[in-house]
């Protein structure tokens, strides 16, 4: 997904003249467009399954994280106790 200096930035004007091509362009693929105004870069235009997969992405970061804080926190337990306890709490396994 690298940017193609020619086709994948666009002034804003172009954007409204041509929106639904615009759309249709970073659908096909796959590749943001960034949109200027004044001759400055101010916005990206994505595909929306590139959008959800940077969303997911970013919350999965945010998981890391936490997990991250809660061992340098101390706020964690051995394996083979979480295992056990859960062992007991299923059905049939206890």
């Amino acid at each position: 997904m690298a940017i193609n200096l020619k086709n994948d930035i666009k002034p804003i004007s172009y954007i409204k003249t041509n929106a639904a091509e615009m759309m249709k362009y970073v659908n096909e693929r796959k590749n943001p467009i960034v949109i200027t105004q004044n001759g400055e870069a101010r916005a990206v235009l994505v595909d929306i399954e590139s959008y959800q997969e940077t969303q997911d992405a970013f919350a999965l970061i945010n998981l890391i994280k936490i997990a991250e804080r809660d061992i340098q926190d101390g706020n964690v337990e051995a394996a083979d106790k979480v295992f056990a306890e859960l062992r007991t709490e299923i059905p049939g396994n206890g």
